[in-house]
């Protein structure tokens, strides 16, 4: 923050007879009020990620050609990088300072482009083996990010993954046209590289128990995820013809066959609707609409997803909820639908409200149900002893369980599902996994490598803690100095044409050039963090801005420096503290 300025502390001082011979006294900064120092803040967008990348760090990088170092960067942060380029819902953006100058950097497509190029073979190198083994519940992105950490940490880990293939709700969740399979693969190969292991067709509670796991290894991180769909309960929902989301998309994500016929109506508004939606029509359905409880405004899905489904020729009826399913000799034939006045009570709570004398019929010969997931109700069996608070696992800030030694994370033990929260519920248990096992306080170690205030935290910084400080306050707009920055235009995002998409499950969005990444990089404004751009050493009238082998050495040499702040004024960046000097 900047301190204001006083002068009533250096009034109160004695005048001091001064010598011809005292040096001391000839320079400029004896008499200085102000002094000016370098320091790193944190800008929206590392604040609002909730992996915890340096993403401005990485911006820099990429700006100057520095390609292999910005992908080591990233990897530093996030073992599922390509993913997250791809399918992660970028609050970052939504936070960067530049939307009110033009508009927001597209970090979305610069984090792929260097997830992507940084698959070469760049790699981590793990610390020295601790003999310490770890057994980790579930492939899904908490699982495989804080398996990754622990290795990177020297610990053995083993993955308990009940599905036939490793990466849980990334592998069978989410169709090919938004996170391609080879992607996921190589990630995950990735993370194999580092010595993780990954035990598939493993269920907790059939094949192996919970008590083996804790008898077995010195601590435990449980991920299974959240794979049961959630079910409307009205009559009819279980005639042939009608799948939920979940049951749908993995059948699909698996490669097999699955026929709802040419018109399929699709229940709800979150982003399963909508990839069940799109991926219903890459099979061949000729009509496929969607009917959900929400307005336009209010519906979860992500826009870019729903602007997609409607190029593509997805019908959206909003407003709508269901009140029985209609069904031909034991098969579906339509649902039955009431005008929905209201989804959400003054509160802001789930709670809708209907018009029942207002109703709509629509015919389909396949119903898809996406109406959210919840834990299966058998885990609360398979792990006894572990406390629960409703649907999730119970978990302490530092994602202890009330089992010694055993963690939780991602969706098991968050209300937010997706899977930027889920990566970085997985570092914090890796943090605080560590930490049990060095008997060390992980709550504490937690707080100091947090960045920004929503409890992102930084590998960097617990890997590495002579790294450059930070200070926690978040840079805003009107911190910066605007006027050193011209305007110029996002990079847009080049797909596939409309009737290009729906003839298979080709990746719609491509990605971006060399060239245009690091144009799109130089847009960041670099919010809190000095880039060398140079304006200190150049507005400053005493050179005392230093400089080492030609850059910006980020010291003031304080006998010169008389603080009158030019150099804190003309910083576009807000990259120094100016401060009232203690005598």
């Amino acid at each position: 923050m900047k301190a204001p300025i006083s002068f009533e502390k250096e009034a109160q001082m004695p005048l001091i007879p001064l010598s011809v011979e005292d040096i001391r006294w000839n320079k400029t900064g004896s008499w200085r009020y102000m002094r000016p120092r370098y320091e790193d803040k944190t800008p929206p967008c590392n604040a609002a990620c909730p992996v915890g990348v340096d993403i401005v760090g990485m911006m820099n990088l990429v700006a100057r050609g520095e390609l292999e170092r910005a992908s080591r960067l990233l990897r530093q942060e996030n073992p599922l990088a390509g993913v997250c380029g791809r399918a992660c819902f970028h609050p970052c953006e939504s936070q960067c300072n530049r939307r009110e100058f033009d508009e927001a950097v597209a970090i979305n497509l610069v984090e792929r482009f260097v997830a992507d190029y940084g698959m070469g073979g760049i790699t981590v190198k793990p610390k020295r083996k601790t003999g310490k083994k770890v057994a980790v519940v579930g492939s899904g992105p908490a699982g495989l990010s804080c398996a990754y950490f622990l290795a990177v940490m020297g610990h053995e880990v083993v993955i308990y993954e009940a599905l036939p293939v490793p990466g849980g709700i990334l592998r069978v969740g989410i169709p090919p046209y938004r996170l391609p399979k080879d992607v996921v693969e190589r990630e995950i190969k990735a993370i194999e590289g580092i010595g993780v292991k990954i035990e598939t067709n493993c269920r907790v509670g059939e094949d192996i128990t919970l008590e083996d796991l804790r008898k077995r290894y010195d601590a435990l991180f449980l991920s299974p995820g959240v794979h049961k769909a959630k079910d409307l309960g009205l009559a009819g929902e279980d005639s042939e013809g009608v799948l939920s989301a979940l049951e749908f998309l993995k059948r699909v994500n698996m490669g097999e066959e699955v026929s709802l016929g040419e018109r399929v109506l699709v229940i709800g508004g979150g982003n399963a609707a909508i990839d069940a939606a799109r991926s219903a029509l890459r099979l061949g359905a000729k009509e496929v609409r969607m009917v959900c409880l929400e307005s336009r405004d209010e519906m979860p899905a992500f826009r870019e997803e729903v602007e997609e489904a409607e190029e593509e020729g997805i019908l959206i009826e909003n407003g709508w909820g269901p009140r029985r399913f209609l069904t031909r000799r034991g098969r579906v034939s339509g649902v039955e639908f009431v005008r929905c006045l209201s989804v959400f009570d003054a509160e802001g709570r789930f709670s809708p409200s209907f018009d029942e004398t207002k109703k709509h019929r629509v015919e389909a010969e396949g119903v898809i149900v996406a109406i959210g997931e919840e834990a299966d109700p058998s885990l609360k069996e398979v792990m006894r002893g572990i406390s629960w608070q409703g649907d999730a696992i119970s978990v302490s800030p530092t994602g202890a369980t009330s089992l010694e030694g055993v963690f939780a994370g991602g969706d098991i033990a968050s209300p937010l599902h997706n899977i930027a929260q889920a990566i970085g519920s997985g570092k914090r248990g890796a943090v605080a996994i560590d930490c049990h096992l060095r008997g060390e306080e992980a709550r504490e170690v937690l707080k100091r490598i947090r960045v920004g205030g929503d409890g992102a935290v930084s590998m960097i910084k617990y890997l590495h803690p002579e790294e450059r400080e930070r200070s926690p306050y978040v840079v805003t707009f009107s911190d910066l100095n605007p006027q050193y920055f011209e305007y110029a235009e996002r990079v847009r995002k080049i797909k596939l044409l409309p009737f290009e998409r729906k003839e298979g499950f080709e990746e719609v969005v491509f990605g971006i050039a060399e060239e245009m990444a690091m144009r799109e990089a130089g847009r960041c404004f670099s919010c809190g963090v000095c880039n060398e751009c140079g304006n200190c050493y150049l507005f400053c009238p005493d050179i005392s801005v230093l400089r080492d082998k030609g850059r910006i050495a980020r010291k003031i040499d304080y006998d010169y420096c008389k603080g009158c702040g030019i150099c804190f004024v003309e910083c576009p960046r807000y990259a120094l503290t100016l401060e009232v000097e203690e005598r």
